[in-house]
């Protein structure tokens, strides 16, 4: 790897959990209770503001999910890519993990949970969606997190750097089939136009402005493109927040009248990221892998690129719909949950290098 790619991976993966991250499910409950009483108080500006969309994708969301996106999406160095044959162990555990057992798995805790645990208590019309949102979620790997958590675990920055390159690389050709075919084997209706437009829109375009914009600052020099990263990265999730203020002013009716929706819906996701984190990170044991490429291996599967996951629900099935509550539960328990994961991998370092030790 190139001097340069070296130094951009250390920062980008040493950066530090900044303000809006470490208190970001705070801010997602201020927006639940926000666009809820949005929704319930002024029903006919959000009703509005829903109606401003061309070829059923909403205007204003379709541009806040490009402010969220794109400054993650600039992190990516593509470079990186020539160090995969190095850590191939890893990087075949994390494609391993990402791709072949958490989409599925995901599914499946969907279809037991909500299809029938929780299902008496559910609307029944929903069901599907709420399956859709879930399915989303699991087949959306974390990109720009991932960065931080590896920070938090002193994970490796060139093995983490790598393998988000090369992750988001996959997602551009493996999200829109694998997401068709789960949806389709859970017998809910796969709109393949919008799904590949939802790629389109929210991977490859974005991506392609990302790196454009990449290139072009690194022409200036590394320490430019830090200071404008920097400057750039919490429009991200301020785009994150309104958009999820706007989509609860939509769900706001449906939030009061069965509040323990969100509670229901978080039992999946939360199994799912703890199962995936644990796979993830035995694997990498099991394969005399170093506790700092471990670490955010195990990261990149149990975290979700929520960002896409939100904005391909409300383009596939609307702001009202269950998918698009069931990606935003996501939101929700994202950051307790991942930090409750750091912890305990830095805790389990002895217990893991033992096992390295031993071979």
């Amino acid at each position: 790897m190139s001097n340069q790619c070296e130094v951009v991976g250390k920062k980008a993966a040493g950066a530090p959990l900044g303000f809006f991250e470490r208190y970001l499910t705070l801010w997602v409950f201020l927006c639940i209770i926000a666009g809820t009483l949005l929704g319930l108080g002024l029903p006919a500006a959000a009703q509005a503001v829903g109606a401003l969309e061309i070829a059923h994708v909403n205007i204003p969301v379709g541009l806040l999910i490009w402010v969220m996106i794109i400054p993650m999406l600039m992190k990516i160095d593509f470079s990186a890519l020539r160090e995969v044959y190095a850590q191939r162990a890893s990087m075949g555990i994390t494609l391993f993990v990402n791709w072949a057992v958490k989409p599925f798995t995901m599914a499946l805790l969907g279809w037991l949970f909500i299809k029938h645990v929780f299902a008496p208590w559910l609307p029944a019309a929903e069901l599907d969606s709420y399956m859709a949102g879930l399915i989303l979620l699991g087949a959306a790997p974390c990109t720009a997190m991932v960065f931080v958590w590896s920070n938090l675990c002193n994970g490796n920055a060139n093995f983490t750097l790598t393998q988000v390159a090369l992750n988001d690389l996959v997602m551009v050709f493996a999200f829109a089939p694998i997401v068709a075919l789960l949806l389709g084997v859970s017998s809910i209706p796969v709109p393949w136009d919008t799904l590949l437009l939802s790629v389109v829109m929210y991977i490859v375009i974005p991506l392609a402005i990302a790196q454009f914009i990449r290139t072009r600052l690194m022409k200036r020099g590394e320490p430019a493109f830090q200071a404008v990263l920097t400057k750039v990265q919490p429009f991200s999730i301020i785009a994150l927040l309104a958009t999820l203020v706007l989509l609860f002013s939509f769900q706001g009716e449906a939030i009061v009248a069965q509040p323990l929706i969100i509670a229901m819906l978080a039992v999946p996701i939360l199994l799912q990221t703890l199962f995936i984190a644990a796979l993830g990170y035995w694997l990498n044991r099991r394969f005399q892998v170093r506790h700092d490429v471990a670490g955010p291996s195990a990261m990149i599967g149990a975290s979700n690129f929520f960002e896409l996951a939100v904005a391909v629900a409300i383009v596939l099935y609307g702001f009202n719909s269950g998918a698009a509550l069931a990606t935003v539960v996501g939101v929700l328990i994202e950051v307790p949950v991942m930090l409750w994961l750091v912890r305990s991998v830095n805790r389990s370092r002895n217990w893991y290098n033992r096992a390295l030790a031993a071979a």
